[in-house]
């Protein structure tokens, strides 16, 4: 049977746009951020999922907390959805990291790039089928929501999507948006990507 995984990115917070926070939890969600996961909420009640699973962020935490009490869930953290290690750049300014030397191959380049000390993106997409693998042979029953990082799930859609990481700037992952993912044994397809719920949209 097929399992439906709805991954959605954390809400904004307050360092979003304006620094590349990796691995850090110095901000939480700001009051828009706030506002983009009571909506996502919202449009869930929709696919009625039976199971809540969030990286261990602070800020994809706090998005966890404001879809489980809408939801009913009690969210679970895994390390598997966890941002990409940056290393030397967790926590500069994309000012900064404009002149930074492998940036400009990072971004052109992701199917070879690797952050300085930290994760290549191929080892991220390799973390996250591993889990979306097992989740599905765990015999989970329902939709399971995931609440990740941009980069961890543009993994996972070019993966299912049978495009190469370098296809990453193609699409985008909204914070607060929902890509969803219908799995099987032995492979998936992606259902929708970046579906960002308007304050109107879902009364």
């Amino acid at each position: 049977m097929a399992l439906r995984l709805l991954l959605t990115r954390h809400a904004a917070h307050g360092d979003a746009g304006r620094v590349l926070s990796g691995r850090t939890d110095r901000t939480g969600l700001s009051e828009e951020g706030r506002a983009q996961a009571s909506r996502l909420a919202r449009r869930l009640r929709r696919d009625g999922p039976r199971h809540l699973v969030a990286s261990p962020r602070r800020r994809a935490q706090e998005t966890a907390r404001i879809l489980g009490e809408a939801l009913r869930l009690e969210p679970r953290s895994d390390p598997a959805l966890d941002e990409i290690e940056f290393g030397a750049w967790t926590g500069r300014s994309f000012a900064e990291l404009g002149d930074a030397p492998g940036w400009p191959a990072w971004n052109e380049q992701r199917a070879v790039g690797r952050a300085p000390g930290g994760e290549a993106m191929h080892e991220v997409q390799s973390r996250v089928l591993v889990w979306a693998e097992g989740l599905h042979a765990s015999g989970l029953d329902g939709a399971v929501v995931a609440v990740s990082h941009a980069d961890v799930i543009k993994a996972a859609v070019c993966a299912y999507l049978g495009l190469s990481l370098d296809a990453h700037l193609r699409f985008d992952i909204a914070p607060g948006s929902l890509s969803g993912i219908e799995l099987w044994q032995g492979g998936g397809r992606v259902l929708f990507v970046n579906e960002a719920p308007a304050p109107e949209a879902w009364p």
